[in-house]
Order: structure tokens, then sequence, then C-alpha cells
């Protein structure tokens, strides 16, 4: 953020708190939960799991989503919160001061926003937005009204990869030049579905929101709406988003890069599928290089990076003196020609993605009305999310794209740069003026 942007922000909060609930150092944040699938129901716990931290209200589309939520959020914290079918009722409503969006990717933009015109806090998981434009407009929502804005990018809070990158800014390993992120992610074929009938209870038009009306399909509901464009972006915009983000905060770029180039396909399956399940996409920042790679299908380890339960998760960092292995079970340096294994943090087991104390960050953030306690700020994680979407559109349209900063587009490419927003289907369109 520029110093321009961080006045904005600061004079935003100083607003925003004159209406604010003042909150004593004991006081309870009061939450809503918007979205209350897998990934939802993970969060009412985390959320409840944290002493300063009310579940107040709870949001779905799919009224057997709502009460699973409610039964769920009633055994947790001994009441039931407010149930709510439509977002910006519970937005509305007085009862939180901050909302989880736990929706598919295709309405986080538009669902933080509204929360910040109303007032509220957001955590938003990740990816944080489903196009690159809207990012920006996430950004400037959470300026403007002085909200305090986390994505749900955990690992900026799990302490040995924050230990891990201070090395890297260190020179443990000397000058970066390179940083690999890896998710090697077994996904099985989603099938066929066929169109039928909505399900009784769904509300399928709240639920496609800003994509394209479509007849309803298993597939394109519950998780599989991962795999199809309108709704999703892929593992690389899933899992992947967490090792892009890793692999840009190793390197310690804060700035998009010069180009891109992906190529891959959807390999060995017949089926519903729209992204690819084989990815590889390269990011030129000019002094460094950023490579990722998607791989959905069978596969074996990337060498440091172990292969665990089918998965291979992780990132890989190059230096002038050496490389580094980072993942889930620890870190590891090694350095010099012979490539000596001369630093390591290893645990016996794997850390388990557990959200609750990039939670608790958050929830410091709304109580404190300090923007600084927030590890993956938004402007982070639109980042992250854009090197994604990047990757998604090079391999789309099928060539290397230059990128313009000072147009926000890529050079001379307007079907590239055409696919950094989307048409909106009304009255879901994301405002042009937040």
């Amino acid at each position: 953020m520029d110093r321009s942007s961080r006045r904005r922000f600061f004079m935003g909060a100083a607003t925003a708190a004159a209406a604010w609930r003042v909150m004593g150092a004991n006081d309870s944040v009061r939450v809503g939960v918007v979205g209350l699938g897998g990934r939802g129901q993970a969060l009412l716990n985390a959320y409840s799991d944290q002493p300063d931290c009310r579940i107040a209200a709870i949001c779905d589309v799919n009224q057997a989503a709502l009460e699973r939520g409610a039964a769920t959020v009633r055994k947790r914290q001994g009441a039931a919160p407010k149930e709510y079918a439509h977002m910006r009722d519970l937005f509305a409503g007085k009862e939180v001061d901050a909302v989880a969006i736990v929706t598919p990717n295709h309405w986080h933009a538009l669902a933080a926003i509204w929360a910040c015109q109303a007032g509220k806090d957001v955590y938003v998981e990740k990816p944080a937005c489903h196009e690159v434009w809207e990012g920006g407009q996430m950004v400037a929502a959470a300026q403007k009204y002085g909200r305090m804005m986390q994505v749900g990018m955990q690992s900026r809070t799990i302490a040995h990869k924050q230990r891990a990158i201070e090395l890297l800014r260190q020179g443990t390993i000397g000058k970066l030049y390179l940083a690999k992120g890896l998710c090697y992610k077994r996904r099985l074929s989603i099938g066929r579905t066929p169109q039928e009938p909505v399900p009784a209870g769904l509300d399928w038009d709240g639920f496609l929101g800003p994509a394209p009306m479509r007849p309803y399909s298993r597939n394109r509901f519950a998780y599989n709406w991962h795999w199809f464009w309108e709704t999703g972006n892929g593992d690389i915009g899933n899992q992947g988003v967490h090792e892009m983000d890793i692999a840009r905060w190793g390197l310690g770029k804060t700035a998009l890069p010069k180009a891109v180039h992906a190529s891959g396909g959807k390999f060995a399956y017949d089926d519903d599928q729209e992204t690819p399940n084989t990815l590889l996409s390269e990011f030129d920042y000019g002094d460094a290089m950023l490579v990722f790679e998607v791989r959905g299908l069978l596969t074996g380890d990337e060498g440091h990076i172990p292969l665990r339960d089918g998965n291979v998760i992780g990132n890989l960092f190059y230096g002038s003196e050496g490389f580094m292995a980072l993942d889930l079970s620890g870190f590891r340096v090694y350095k010099g020609e012979k490539r000596e294994l001369a630093l390591e943090q290893k645990f016996s087991e794997p850390v388990e993605w557990d959200p609750r104390p990039h939670i608790a960050t958050f929830l410091q953030a709304v109580k404190t009305r300090n923007a600084r306690h927030l590890t993956a700020r938004i402007e982070e994680g639109v980042l992250s999310a854009s090197l994604c979407h990047w990757a998604n559109i090079s391999y789309r349209v099928g060539r290397k794209l230059q990128w313009d900063p000072g147009t926000s587009r890529f050079r001379g490419d307007e079907e590239a740069s055409r696919m950094l927003t989307r048409e909106y289907r009304p009255p879901y369109a994301v405002p042009r003026a937040v």
C-alpha cells in the first residue's frame, strides 16, 4: 500500500470508529458467518473456539446447511444464532460486528464490499477474489469504510513459515532468483451429472449470484463448483493460492510481475470439469522468477517436498548460496556446492491447517481498530489471487502475456485483458464506485 493509500485507510478507520460499538478488552466480537458448506462448518467450530468471540448470526442459501449450522452453533455456544437466508439482511442487522465470508469464490468480492458498506469488518476466505479487477474494488472498499479485512491464507500465521520467510529476508540462501510453488493435490474425476430440478430448500438464483444463470446439476453445486470457470478458479485458486502466496511472500514481491506464461490441460478424465488438472505457470519479475505447478493426477514427490497422503504441497526457494524446502512438516536449508543441510525445523507430525490462530489476529484487529494486527490483509490476498488469475488467463488464451502497469491491462492483448473482469448478472454486479 502506498503512502496516500495508507492515509486514506487510517482516515477511513478513524471515521468508522466514531460509529463503532466501543469494545473493552474483555468484550466479545459478534460474528456472522455467511456460507455454511464444508469450510463454513469448519469456521463455525474455529470461531466458537475463540474466547473473545460469539457467533451471533449465520446465513446460507441452502436451508439444510442453515439448519446444520444452527445446530453446530447451539452445541458449541449453548445459544442459537439468528438465521438469515439472504446475506444483505444479515449485514444490515445490528447483531454482528464482523462477518466471515465462506461462500464460493465468485461471491467473495461482492459479499465483502456489501459488508464493508454496512459497517462490518470482514474475514474472507481464499482466494480473495474471483477476478483481478474486483479484487481492487475490495481493497478500495476496505480503505473507504475503514474496515478490517483479513483473507483466509492461514500460512501467514503459522510460526515456522513466518520464521522461514524471515530467514530468506536475512539472506540465509543468498540472493533469491527463483521460488517454486507446488500444488500436487490428488483430485478424482467428478464424472458427469445431468440437469435436474433445483432441490427443495435451495435458492439457486442466490447461489449463482454474480455468475450467469445455469440449469442446476449436482456438479455445479457443493464442492465441485471449484472446477467451473464461472464459479471457481481451478486448483490453482483453491489449494494453490496458499502456496502461491507463500512463494510471493518469500520472494518479497509486493507488486505484479512483468509477464506470465501458463500451459497445461485437463488430462486423463472425460467429465464435467472445465478447469485444468495439470498447469505449469511462470511469472517474470525481472530479477527473479516464480514458477507454479498444479497436478491433480497421480504423481510422485518433488525431491525435498515429501509425498503425504498422495499429495505434494509446499514451496522451494533458490538463492545464490543454496535453497530452502518449506512445507507443513517444517523447513530445510541446504547450502554450498555440496548442498549440505545447514538448518532445519522439523516436526514429528505435519502442522495442521488450523485457522484458529489466523482468526485470532483478525479478532484482535477488530477490537483494537489496528490493521497492523492482520497477518493476511486484503491487499496481500488480492495480489496472490491475481497471480492465480493471470495463470488461468494465460492458459485459456494460450499465450504469454505482458503486463502494462500504466493501464493495468495486458499489453496489446484485448482478449486477455477482458478476462481481468467479467459480465456480472444483475442485480449482483460488483459496483464500480464502492
